[in-house]
């Protein structure tokens, strides 16, 4: 396994730890705007590309040894429809020296909040995007990666946060795209894998679900899903009230998107109003900042808290259907979660690590007692790494299942 550079574990400790910072736009903004209709096509098909950077730190001192690519590609909303969404391709300069041709990752990026300006394609051209060094350590291992910016990140249209299908068919539409952009040099029959953590594990965790049935012809090798945020309802009951209660309002801003027959913002009071607003333009760090330990019983109409209304219809049924664990993945997947996680309660991924394995998947759960959801992402690094060079070498995939 090759050794993971000293330089970009210190770009961890110093960007992760940030979290997320909101990113200048790296481009004009009518790159990000989709044409009218849509062109003709199939999920993945390339609308538009254009060359861009990968900086690993704000300073722009480490420049990823990369060509990389920002594209627009063909996908499919919550509902079915076709829909545009953004994203970067990164293909290292340095030849492929594994078995076969080179794999493609396709990494699903945690929080990075609502507005436009949070799109990873933006942050990872100025130097912004804190998960940069994890992907750094993925070019280093010589793998193609390709990340998407999500329904609504920079295009037209509410982010679709932690939405199971929406964020499942970005991530795998978009190795349907990396294979098929002639300018990113990457095989359009090879192995891939995808990867995540927070709301890129569920991401991942999804797309992994989703993929017999919606990308069946991806060669795919396993995922790598880390703090999956599997029920939505138990992690709203953890946030309300917390440091990271602007995640929550993230979640009724996607929702409210996906599902407007719900009318979220009907439920709320002027504060509660004004809060919606707001957090559709923000990014994590200022969302945290703006509406930390903030109590969701303020904001409604009628005292009682959001969280209790999700277990009421109609929109118990919609939280439900964003439910991770319900599919069997057709490949080996990786859950990495700690004990001490402060945002995504640990719980619920040992349960979905058990459904797994009831359903015959090649689990393998590591519990880590790392304070934090942030400090566990760093730790999981050399784990993620290994566990993705074992599965496209060929290796057999190991099982704690039942151990757990």
């Amino acid at each position: 396994m090759r050794i993971f550079p000293r330089r970009v574990l210190f770009a961890a400790v110093a960007t992760v730890s940030a979290l997320a910072v909101a990113a200048p736009g790296a481009s004009a903004a009518s790159f990000y705007d989709p044409p009218s209709p849509l062109p003709a096509g199939s999920d993945g098909d390339v609308i538009r590309h254009e060359a861009s950077t990968f900086y690993i730190d704000p300073v722009k001192l480490i420049k990823a040894d990369a060509n990389v690519q920002r594209i627009m590609y063909r996908s499919t909303d919550t509902h079915g429809s076709p829909i545009a969404v953004t994203g970067t391709v990164l293909t290292p300069r340095s030849a492929w020296h594994g078995a076969g041709v080179r794999p493609i990752v396709s990494y699903a990026v945690g929080t990075q909040g609502e507005g436009d300006d949070c799109a990873p394609s933006k942050a990872l051209a100025a130097g912004f995007e804190y998960e940069g060094p994890f992907i750094a350590g993925l070019l280093t291992r010589g793998y193609g990666v390709v990340v998407t910016d999500y329904e609504g990140l920079g295009t037209p249209g509410d982010h679709t946060y932690v939405n199971r299908a929406a964020e499942a068919h970005a991530v795998l539409d978009a190795i349907r795209a990396a294979q098929r952009l002639p300018e990113a040099g990457l095989p359009d029959d090879g192995p891939v894998a995808i990867a995540g953590y927070s709301q890129g594990g569920g991401a991942s965790a999804a797309a992994a679900e989703l993929q017999p049935s919606y990308a069946p012809e991806l060669k795919l090798k396993g995922a790598y899903a880390g703090a999956v945020p599997a029920d939505l309802a138990s992690v709203a009951a953890n946030l309300d009230g917390h440091y990271a209660v602007g995640f929550l309002g993230f979640a009724l801003v996607s929702m409210n998107y996906a599902y407007p027959e719900l009318n979220i913002p009907a439920l709320l009071n002027a504060r509660g109003k004004q809060l919606f607003e707001q957090v559709r333009t923000e990014c994590t760090v200022e969302a945290i900042a703006a509406h930390a330990f903030t109590r969701s019983s303020t904001l409604t109409t009628d005292g009682r808290s959001l969280t209790a209304y999700l277990g009421e219809e109609p929109y118990a049924s919609r939280v439900a259907e964003q439910k991770i664990g319900t599919l069997k993945p057709s490949v080996p997947v990786l859950i990495v979660h700690s004990a001490l996680d402060d945002i995504v309660p640990y719980a619920q991924d040992r349960e979905l690590g058990r459904t797994w394995c009831g359903k015959g998947v090649k689990v393998q759960f590591s519990t880590s007692l790392v304070p934090t959801h942030v400090l566990t992402a760093v730790r999981a690094f050399p784990e993620a790494f290994a566990w993705l060079e074992a599965r496209f070498a060929g290796l057999p995939a190991l099982s704690n299942c039942g151990l757990f």
